[in-house]
């Protein structure tokens, strides 16, 4: 009898989490643990790699030794923080520089003298990206540029490169499989997601050599036997996706139009727009949702940097709060923001203005501003960076959106979700299982290994929670963006004078 448990890895910026799931989506065991940090210089943000496998292998065994005795689970699905990049020597295994994380902003240089010398046409054209930090293909070239004899032994064939999803597979296999899956190598710059291979023009440009980079499989495929880690036990590793593209799998976001959105360290949001990739004219992304059997559906995305992070943020930092939960209180606890806005561009802003320059700015604060009025402006941030998302995908399809899924970490605060329901004009639904990233990696392996026979098979497994409907009035709303933008434009001009 085949086993209806599948072990779904969510490897995060912060932690790494494992879940076991039923096929009905029941959460029957789960362990987390965070990880390191590192921010060696300003804009730079580091991860130890072999910190994040023993963390991940250890979240693993903690989960599996959960189950009853006598129970077992089928496989294993892996989500991942994208655009993290590592690079490692594939005989031993080793690691040859730390993990650079997608936050970080050390390439901005060269991915503005790139746009200046005409490349971001090139780029955008067969990636649907832009020229920016946040993906993956700078991080590597430093790499390969910064560490010595890094170049000669990628040309030898003696390096290896990966996202994060791409190192655990690695790690798990005993460095037998050296894979990803089409979604996390969609965030490369190196991948053309029109012909679904690596790109010879793209690799050029990054100088980037072929070798080094790993094969691309569906979503739903067999990734190998995860033999390392597990205290004895042998795994497939069936289902393979990034992060966003998993939450849009676990919110079964199967039909053009649907958007789902996640909020954890980051926001993103994701449209999804069929089997054709449709190209933003208001600087969004354009990206896969997802590939099964060979079959690809697309997705415009809209990236925002900074979410749950500014509230760790006021936790580790400012100190005006000792756990996140505290800010729904905060929050509801005033009649209104007074007036304060948080711009949290920490690493920048993303979509959609993409200005990696860009530095976080809290403006309109009075001598009777407090703890409440600043918890109340990162929460509010989050909603009005959703409200610009959205009206640029509204934009560039012409549609009328008008209901969001909405998942993460943020989303358990009924403040938040009301408030993102008044900001972007749309209902706000929360599904009932709200672990919707680690829930796309168990559908996604669920798929592969037989225990669902199609997309509509997943989606019958989709519940309401709950919803907020817009409820505020249309002249305080326009108030509340006008504000908003008004702070956006102070961080801008911070920028703009930075580089003069």
């Amino acid at each position: 009898m085949v086993s209806e448990f599948i072990l779904a890895i969510d490897q995060g910026t912060t932690s790494s989490r494992a879940i076991i799931f039923s096929r009905d989506g029941e959460i029957k065991a789960s362990a987390q643990r965070e990880f390191d940090q590192h921010f060696p210089a300003d804009g730079w943000v580091e991860h130890d790699p072999q910190q994040i496998w023993e963390v991940t292998s250890a979240v693993c065994r903690d989960c599996l030794a959960q189950l009853p005795k006598g129970q077992q689970v089928a496989g294993i699905g892996i989500t991942n923080q994208r655009e993290t990049t590592l690079v490692w020597d594939k005989s031993s295994g080793e690691p040859i520089y730390p993990a650079i994380v997608w936050q970080d902003r050390r390439t901005a240089q060269q991915c503005r003298k790139l746009a200046q010398q005409g490349h971001e046409a090139l780029v955008r054209d067969r990636t649907g990206l832009l020229l920016d930090p946040y993906f993956s293909a700078t991080k590597l070239a430093w790499i390969l540029d910064k560490v010595e004899g890094a170049r000669d032994r990628a040309s030898r064939g003696e390096l290896a490169f990966g996202t994060i999803d791409t190192w655990l597979i690695w790690k798990f296999t005993g460095g037998k499989v050296h894979a990803t899956d089409a979604t996390n190598a969609a965030r490369t710059l190196l991948f053309n997601i029109h012909t679904q291979r690596w790109d010879e023009d793209l690799l050029k440009l990054f100088d980037i050599p072929e070798g080094i980079l790993p094969d691309v499989y569906d979503c739903a495929a067999d990734f190998g036997e995860a033999q390392e880690g597990l205290d004895g036990r042998t795994l497939p590793i069936a289902g393979v996706a990034g992060d966003q593209h998993a939450a849009m799998i676990g919110q079964a976001c199967f039909e053009p139009g649907m958007i789902k959105s996640t909020y954890g360290t980051g926001c993103f949001a994701l449209l999804h727009t069929g089997q054709k990739a449709q190209m933003s004219d208001n600087r969004l992304l354009t990206t896969l949702a997802y590939r099964l059997n060979g079959e690809v559906h697309y997705a415009l995305e809209g990236s925002i940097f900074i979410a749950g992070a500014a509230v760790q943020w006021l936790r580790d930092k400012l100190g005006i709060i000792q756990q996140a939960s505290e800010t729904e209180a905060l929050a509801a606890s005033l009649d209104s923001n007074r007036g304060v806005y948080l711009v949290p561009a920490f690493t920048g802003l993303g979509a959609p203005h993409w200005r990696p320059d860009a530095r976080a700015v809290i403006c309109g604060l009075t001598r009777d501003s407090g703890r409440a009025e600043i918890a109340r402006a990162a929460l509010e941030a989050v909603c009005y960076q959703t409200h610009d998302l959205l009206e640029a995908m509204a934009k560039d399809t012409q549609q009328t959106l008008t209901s969001l899924r909405v998942d993460g970490g943020m989303i358990a605060n009924n403040w938040l979700l009301q408030t993102l329901a008044d900001i972007t004009g749309m209902t706000a639904e929360r599904p009932a299982i709200t672990e919707t990233t680690a829930l796309g990696a168990a559908r996604l392996a669920g798929l592969q290994l037989g225990l669902f026979s199609s997309l509509e098979d997943i989606a019958q497994n989709w519940t309401l929670e709950a919803k907020a409907e817009p409820a505020i009035e249309p002249e305080l709303k326009a108030d509340m963006i006008k504000g908003w933008q008004r702070a956006v434009e102070r961080s801008l001009l911070d920028a703009e004078r930075s580089d003069t």
